[in-house]
């Protein structure tokens, strides 16, 4: 399919910004109230709301033309054997990204210990297990960004722009979890601002990186949400020293750039079309 029907982007981004930032703001004020327990209940739903609705706006903007309704349906389970290269590069990227970043952490004095599983999250998130955030987030999130989001930018502009221009929107898209009391983005500030910087630094070459097994798999959903989950499923259950995740960010950009440089034509043509 062509993704020339792919064609509200303003649309699409405006109403993913405003609907988020309202529930997530509104959430924001309530999880500084006192008490916080007569409030957690209410916080957790905004926050999973807010995650929800880039996912319900590409709904709704597909659920009137069949064709972007069976290109959803399509690309969603496909998988082909003579992918399977990408599919292993979104498994485990992160994984060896995160431990060969440890592992460089060592030489400048950072424990080892970082490499221990420690069976707890840096982060909480209200009713939710912290587990369950970490594998919900990603799939409501892909189901917009790689349902609509990504194509309808990639529809006007080539690849390499496309990730550059949706990286920005993501950061700035994720600052209101910032001000909700105890989720990662808040603890994270919380830590310094290196370490808040990173996460929105590390953000453009993890949007590269994930476009292009997207691309390559032929716009799968599926790949996305897995590199997705992946991401943050195995910074999480090890006992990383924040550095690690700024060297770890370093790798990525390394990587990024050297795919972007071996693809140029894939990255930098202008016209797509399945």
């Amino acid at each position: 399919m062509n993704i020339k029907s792919y064609r509200h982007p303003w649309l699409f981004y405006s109403l993913s910004t405003l609907i988020s930032w309202i529930f997530w703001g509104i959430a924001a004020y309530l999880s500084h109230l006192q008490p916080a327990m007569h409030y957690i209940r209410i916080v957790s739903i905004l926050g999973i709301a807010g995650l929800s609705a880039p996912m319900l706006i590409a709904f709704w903007l597909m659920h009137k033309d069949g064709l972007l309704k069976n290109d959803l349906g399509n690309r969603l389970f496909h998988i082909k054997s003579s992918q399977s290269f990408y599919w292993v590069i979104a498994v485990f990227l992160m994984l060896v990204s995160i431990l060969l970043a440890q592992a460089i952490s060592l030489i400048f004095g950072y424990s080892p210990e970082q490499f221990k599983i420690t069976g707890h999250y840096s982060f909480t998130s209200g009713i939710f297990p912290v587990w369950f955030i970490l594998l919900i987030a990603p799939v409501l999130e892909e189901l917009g960004w790689h349902t609509y989001g990504t194509d309808t930018l990639r529809n006007r502009f080539n690849l390499f722009q496309t990730s550059m221009i949706f990286a920005l929107f993501w950061g700035i898209w994720h600052i209101p979890l910032s001000l909700i009391k105890d989720y990662y983005q808040s603890h994270l500030v919380a830590t310094g601002w290196l370490y808040s910087i990173n996460f929105l630094v590390s953000i453009f070459p993890f949007v590269i990186l994930m476009n292009w097994l997207y691309y390559k798999t032929e716009r799968n959903i599926l790949v996305a949400i897995i590199f997705h989950i992946t991401a943050g499923f195995f910074n999480e259950i090890f006992a990383t020293h924040p550095m690690s995740k700024v060297i770890q960010t370093g790798l990525l950009i390394i990587l990024a750039s050297y795919i972007v440089v071996k693809e140029k034509t894939f990255f930098f043509k202008q016209e797509m079309t399945d």
